[in-house]
């Protein structure tokens, strides 16, 4: 039972109660926060979102023992009076709303643009206006490109990992030319990263910044044609799931060359729960939050998912499990792409102790799990449904 009974932080202060301006709440991390704040906290969630089929387990039932801490706002941030007010009701406002499928940075760079920086500006305006504490959620894409990708590929600096572990208060942000629309989400994520930090250097907002690398699990995006447009195309873990529900070849772009990092939803709720009841240390500070031990190409990202679907769904590979297919052909004129994300993490370590746990086969094995369990027969019938003349 979530109680305030004998709960302390870091420094061993009691942690008090409070109240939580969570927006974007019904989305995959917003959906496993509030999760988090309702089954092991005492705190008080205003959970905002334009849908909330996510937290609707958290909702809907009268009998649970928090149905007085959690409350749903049907708004749009874009356009509603009421979001100065109800970061006023709060102690502290959680920032995690963004279009952030690397698919629509290309075909919808103007509202990419405008949900990540023009969108979010009111939201940080109220909190430093109301003197209130401030959660935002950037992305590991501010950090671009790394530093080595522009050695030669055999240039042995390119092993040295000054040249591509990134650090939060060293490492540049470099981005491709402006053509390559795929930037637009990362440029608008750093334009709103600088004008939070100036707004805590000029006017003392209280803030943390935190920088997800890949936080996958169950709720992650949506299966197409299923719970999302059958032409949407999700990040990479939905994608490579609706491919394996469906018996299809995984489609790598570019080859699936990329190297990537995966952290366990879980295991990154554990990381920003310390950041919301200990804001001495986390005040002021950009947070990298993921598992620098996960790191694989997507083509191997590709092959354990393959194999680790196998073995959850009781049904055997296809026989070709992957196909090639080029970046402009997969997501249009404009893409570009990062060699490698792997994060430093010695601040949050510093700050708060935290490192992750699980490992990738675990990960993928819970959340593949879950795809099966929630998807498997809706994927069945609708592939099974005859196509009209």
């Amino acid at each position: 039972m979530a109680n305030g009974a004998g709960r302390v932080d870091l420094d061993g202060r009691p942690i008090k109660p409070i109240t939580i301006c969570m927006i974007g709440a019904g989305g995959f991390i917003g959906s496993h926060l509030c999760e988090k704040l309702m089954n092991e906290t005492p705190h008080k969630v205003l959970a905002l979102d334009v849908y909330n089929d996510k937290i609707k387990h958290l909702l809907e039932p009268d009998t649970v023992e928090w149905k007085d801490r959690i409350q749903f706002h049907r708004i749009n941030i874009k356009h509603d009076s009421r979001l100065e007010g109800l970061i006023k009701m709060a102690d502290l406002t959680i920032n995690l709303a963004a279009i952030c499928t690397p698919a629509d940075y290309n075909t919808r760079p103007l509202d990419t643009i405008y949900s990540n920086f023009i969108d979010a500006l009111p939201v940080v305006k109220y909190c430093s206006e109301n003197n209130k504490r401030l959660i935002h959620f950037s992305t590991c894409e501010v950090y671009g490109k790394t530093i080595g990708s522009f050695l030669p590929k055999d240039h042995p600096l390119r092993e040295d990992p000054s040249f591509y572990v990134l650090k939060e208060d060293v490492s540049p942000c470099i981005f491709g030319s402006i053509e390559k629309q795929r930037w637009s989400y990362a440029c608008a994520k750093q334009l709103i990263e600088r004008l939070v930090y100036a707004e805590g250097a000029e006017n003392g907002l209280e803030f943390t910044i935190v920088r997800p690398f890949n936080w996958i699990g169950p709720r992650m995006d949506f299966i197409p044609g299923i719970d999302g447009p059958s032409e949407g195309v999700p990040r990479v873990l939905a994608c490579f799931s609706n491919n394996l529900l469906r018996r299809e070849p995984l489609k790598l772009v570019d080859g699936g060359e990329s190297q990537r990092t995966f952290i366990y939803i879980k295991d990154a709720i554990e990381a920003v729960l310390l950041m919301i009841e200990n804001p001495e240390r986390a005040n002021g500070h950009i947070f990298n939050v993921g598992n620098p031990n996960n790191e694989v190409t997507v083509r191997q990202l590709a092959e354990m998912m393959t194999e680790v679907y196998a073995k959850v769904s009781g049904e055997g590979a296809i026989e070709s499990p992957t196909v090639d297919v080029s970046s402009k052909e997969f997501y249009g004129e404009g893409y570009d792409d990062s060699d490698k994300r792997i994060p430093d993490m010695t601040i949050i370590n510093r700050q708060l102790g935290w490192n992750p746990k699980t490992s990738l086969w675990d990960l993928l094995e819970s959340t593949l799990t879950y795809q099966h369990r929630t998807y498997a027969e809706a994927v069945k019938k609708a592939t099974s449904k005859p196509v009209a003349a």
